[in-house]
């Protein structure tokens, strides 16, 4: 029994743990610091979202490279250490989710942040990586036949959980289904802010 108990209790220091990284992680605001260095403020500019998507538009597709980098990165290290610290699987996706929570809601740049796709792209990277590499080859192939990037990854990413499917337990493809679910507020919210801000605009608000 007290085996048992050390056991829960390493799981849950763990898991704070894992939350915490993983939190910070995410909140580290790379399309803000990478704008910034170029003199432009991410987010009084095109969309005003400040991930991957308006640096590309603003500052171009190559400079906005190590965005792309970095966002991807923080999911996969906040998935890799909560798979490190604790053994149970659903630790990681833990990891993962609080990366994506910390991108959507920065503690580093005012809680203003992106829709956290990328975040989640790195955490199914390390925790799905077989059907993250057979959704990384349907994103190009769409990405050839449609010659936008845009339409080939959204494809694959709401296409993911139907790949997972085929390889994983259906629990996984449901903790992948909630990570989706902070992706699917994020955007929400911002059209919702958009709407807000348009009725404002008109006198409507």
């Amino acid at each position: 029994m007290l085996a048992g108990g050390s056991v829960i209790e390493a799981t849950g220091l763990a898991v704070v743990l894992t939350v915490v990284v993983g939190y910070l992680l995410g909140s580290m605001p790379v399309a803000v610091l990478v704008a910034r260095a170029r003199g432009v403020d991410i987010r009084a500019v095109g969309d005003r979202n400040p991930g991957y998507w308006n640096a590309k538009d603003t500052l171009g597709r190559r400079a906005a490279v190590p965005v792309f980098v970095g966002d991807v990165a923080k999911g996969a290290l906040a998935a890799l250490v909560g798979l490190v610290l604790a053994e149970p699987w659903w630790v990681g996706y833990v990891g993962a989710a609080a990366a994506m929570v910390g991108h959507a809601w920065p503690v580093f740049a005012g809680f203003r942040g992106g829709r956290s796709v990328l975040a989640f792209v790195g955490g199914m990277l390390v925790l799905a990586p077989v059907p993250a590499l057979i959704a990384a080859v349907l994103c190009a192939v769409v990405t050839l036949v449609t010659r936008r990037f845009a339409i080939g990854a959204r494809v694959a990413v709401f296409g993911f959980p139907v790949i997972q499917a085929l390889f994983e337990p259906r629990a996984r493809v449901a903790a992948t289904g909630a990570l989706m679910c902070i992706i699917g507020l994020r955007f929400a919210m911002a059209a919702y802010g958009e709407r807000h801000a348009a009725a404002g605009g008109t006198g409507r608000g």
